[in-house]
């Protein structure tokens, strides 16, 4: 049987808060989990699939390998909306 980890683990693996890693169980984001009790609890080896099936990359590419010029549009309405 594999240790279990607690969410404070887990927290400080990903170098997140725990906050976060209470909020992604509560919208269901985050990896499986273990009740025991009252206790939360994560196998590791959950929370390396999880890691692993998240997205990475940093830009969109087209068909082509190229970076699809779309992706890069920024219309006058957003520019406003973010300052």
């Amino acid at each position: 049987m594999s240790s279990l980890l607690t969410e404070c683990d887990v927290a400080e693996r990903l170098h997140v808060s725990l906050a976060s890693i209470r909020r992604w169980r509560l919208e269901q984001r985050g990896p499986r989990y273990i009740k025991l009790g009252s206790l939360v609890r994560y196998r590791q080896e959950d929370v390396e699939t999880w890691l692993s099936a998240l997205p990475t990359g940093g830009s969109r590419s087209g068909s082509n390998g190229n970076v699809d010029e779309t992706s890069r549009h920024v219309t006058p309405t957003a520019t406003a909306a973010m300052r």
